[in-house]
């Protein structure tokens, strides 16, 4: 049994199934730009980084600059595409149902973009006012403060919270804030998550020994 008092959940990956979604939107985004990856590529590269990581990769491999409304394109087509193809992390909603210790949200989208995900997923009501975005505080993962700011809004101090993550860029930000964390992880991730001092499981039903 874990010592843990708050989870603090990512959003994108671990409580809605969103990643493959949003690197199919880049993959035909890209593609429009020059930049052909087939669809498992697309996945490895856009998939729990940030925005700005994926604006950079574009860039450096197009001619000439980005379109100035490429990434404002790219909200609207992600978000039409949630609308209808949207779905939970299997497991989650029960996992949630389940917990008797106090939990938040904590992810690096904008906090509109947050919301209407979790609505989606009928997750919302679970989350009202703990929500908490890098927006609000201009820091982006890997650097930890939006879990440091989800901790203390919550009450808690890291070393009594445990992170949920997904992504490299999002263990790296939990753990150099002194949070205990454990990673969603595909069998081609695990390795590399608990290298970097994850805790990594394969499905949510793993994380029932946390309530």
């Amino acid at each position: 049994m874990v010592d843990c008092k708050c989870i603090i959940f990512d959003c994108d990956g671990v409580l809605v199934d969103s990643e493959t979604i949003s690197a199919r939107v880049f993959q035909k985004m890209a593609k429009e730009l020059g930049i052909d990856l087939d669809f498992e590529s697309a996945v490895e590269q856009f998939a729990g980084t940030s925005m700005k990581e994926n604006l950079q990769f574009i860039e450096e491999n197009i001619e000439g600059e980005l379109p100035v409304n490429f990434e404002k394109e790219f909200r609207e087509r992600t978000y039409e595409a949630f609308k209808t193809d949207l779905k939970p992390v299997k497991g989650i909603r029960n996992f949630i149902e389940k917990l008797t210790i106090p939990f938040c949200v904590a992810s690096s989208g904008p906090v509109e973009k947050i919301r209407l995900n979790l609505s989606l997923v009928h997750l919302l009501d679970s989350f009202e006012n703990k929500i908490y975005s890098s927006y609000d505080i201009d820091s982006w993962k890997p650097e930890p403060g939006i879990f440091l700011y989800a901790a203390k809004k919550m009450g808690f101090a890291p070393e009594e919270c445990v992170v949920i993550e997904d992504s490299a860029s999002g263990i790296r930000a939990a753990l150099t804030g002194g949070f205990k964390v454990f990673a969603l992880a595909n069998k081609r991730k695990k390795k590399r998550f608990e290298q970097l001092g994850a805790i990594a499981i394969e499905s949510i039903k793993e994380l029932e020994k946390l309530t």
